[in-house]
């Protein structure tokens, strides 16, 4: 009986980017080589011959594997994580990025990597994902994942927004400005961080809002817990029309009235890492710590 890791297996490239053809097919060989069954993902396959892989959608490629490989950067991975995360799917990522906080594996020695890997020497990572539902007073609500963050920010680019943010039903403040981020750990080294968040170790169960230029020097970013429910009110105003954005990748309008309640996502997020993986270590060379000037 095989003691293999994994046996079927998805691939998905970053979409529109035929310079990944090349990792995906060295990838595709290491694969059939070891016997596993390969699914290429369909609008992956458009820009990339099949050479003796499946061609499957998203649903089939979460039915069908028990790990997915994104070759991209963390815009792919965040898009698949979002896609696969009621299926309980492992996720791994080949950075062909640039930053690359969630795809760790180089292409460089991704054969050695993926060997350790499907041998069964690898980490596991348990990763918090959130589910944002807008309530609006005229239509149906409109419901999307959040492997990042969920972002209220304003349409207009000269006019601020006045938003109303509950915790647990309890008001926290209320707030004019350009937006709030609230934001998983995962994504405290995104867009949070940017706007002067913290950085969150990747497991805590924690939640970060970090408001987008508020017009007050008082208001700060606050960790509440990963099991909060968040409510944020979207206040009347004669020309408020703001959005929502999920990951960078998804947006949804948002009017006077409208509200947004996110929560933690039941289900996580299955990453799969080198046993060399160190969080610590990506940190200190993403974020140039330590480097003389």
């Amino acid at each position: 009986m095989s003691t293999q890791a994994f046996h079927s297996i998805g691939i998905i490239g970053k979409y529109g980017d035929p310079e990944v053809a090349a990792t995906m097919l060295h990838l595709s060989k290491f694969l059939r080589d070891r016997g596993c069954a390969v699914y290429l993902e369909a609008t992956t396959a458009k820009y990339l011959a099949v050479h003796g892989m499946h061609v499957a959608t998203m649903p089939e490629i979460a039915q069908a594997c028990d790990l997915v490989i994104t070759v991209g950067g963390d815009g792919t991975l965040l898009n698949a994580a979002r896609e696969l995360v009621n299926f309980n799917v492992a996720i791994l990522g080949i950075n062909l990025g640039r930053l690359g906080f969630l795809v760790d594996v180089s292409p460089v020695d991704m054969q050695e990597r993926l060997t350790e890997i499907f041998d069964g020497n690898y980490l596991e990572e348990h990763r918090m994902m959130l589910t944002s539902t807008i309530y609006h007073e005229s239509q149906e609500p409109s419901i999307s994942d959040a492997f990042n963050d969920v972002v209220i920010h304003k349409w207009d680019v000269a006019r601020m927004i006045e938003t109303e943010t509950y915790i647990n039903g309890r008001l926290l403040n209320r707030m004019r400005g350009d937006g709030l981020i609230v934001s998983t750990p995962t994504g405290s080294t995104a867009y949070a961080l940017s706007g002067g968040g913290p950085i969150i170790e990747p497991d805590m169960n924690a939640i970060v809002l970090v408001p987008i230029c508020p017009h007050s020097m008082s208001y700060r970013p606050i960790v509440v817990g990963g099991d909060s429910t968040i409510e944020i009110l979207v206040c009347e105003g004669p020309h408020t029309k703001a959005q929502v954005t999920c990951d960078g990748q998804i947006n949804m309008g948002l009017v006077s009235g409208d509200k947004v309640m996110i929560q933690r996502n039941p289900k996580a997020v299955r990453l799969i890492h080198p046993v060399q993986h160190d969080h610590y270590e990506i940190l200190r060379a993403k974020l140039h710590w330590g480097e003389q000037v």
